[in-house]
């Protein structure tokens, strides 16, 4: 079975967030699993909200365009997003919507056809983001993606993760690796591995 590329980021911008340190987490599963991983933070690719007057008159930003590149490149996606107001937030689907327009010879919804995407979350609450999570699986759906069924939302996070970057609870641990040995399993199938 080849390696699939997979691509792994948090929706949150914040430096400290809990869905970074939850998307390292996933990384380092992924690369375990035999996964060929790129993981970035969005902070180093910071874009403008959408607007339409803007990408009339300029076209896409250069820094969508070249995170659009990156997640044409990748078979698969890891995304941990945080839950705002009980859906993801809102500079998560400005990158979504920004990668997703048409460009020149590149047709709308290219980074996302035929993608197979893992879904997470971390939250103080105890709910873990699951509402939020909801909502990124109907949104990647829509453009293409196949989110596979297995999914885990951490709760109470702010005390979930210990000193060396993992997860304290052995039955978060053993969630996250089976959601993301399962993308890394399936994304390798379909990338004809």
């Amino acid at each position: 079975m080849s390696a699939p590329k997979v691509l792994v980021f948090a929706g949150s911008l914040r430096q400290a967030s809990l869905n970074k340190q939850l998307a390292a987490v996933a990384a380092a599963v992924a690369e375990a699993a035999g996964a060929d991983v790129t993981h970035i933070d969005l902070r180093d690719y910071r874009i403008p909200p959408y607007d339409g007057d803007m990408e009339t008159g300029g076209g896409i930003p250069e820094r969508a365009q070249i995170l659009r590149n990156l997640m044409e490149d990748h078979d698969a996606f890891i995304i941990a997003s945080p839950e705002y107001n009980s859906s993801i937030p809102g500079t998560l689907k400005n990158y979504l919507d920004w990668v997703s327009r048409p460009d020149g010879d590149v047709p709308g919804l290219a980074a996302y056809k035929g993608k197979v995407a893992a879904i997470l979350s971390a939250s103080p609450g105890r709910l873990g983001g699951l509402r939020g999570l909801m909502h990124l699986r109907d949104i990647l759906e829509n453009m293409g993606v196949l989110v596979i069924p297995e999914q885990h939302a951490v709760s109470q996070a702010a005390d979930a993760f210990a000193f060396d970057g993992g997860l304290k609870n052995e039955r978060d641990q053993q969630a996250v690796e089976k959601v993301v040995q399962r993308l890394v399993k399936v994304s390798a199938r379909l990338a004809g591995g």
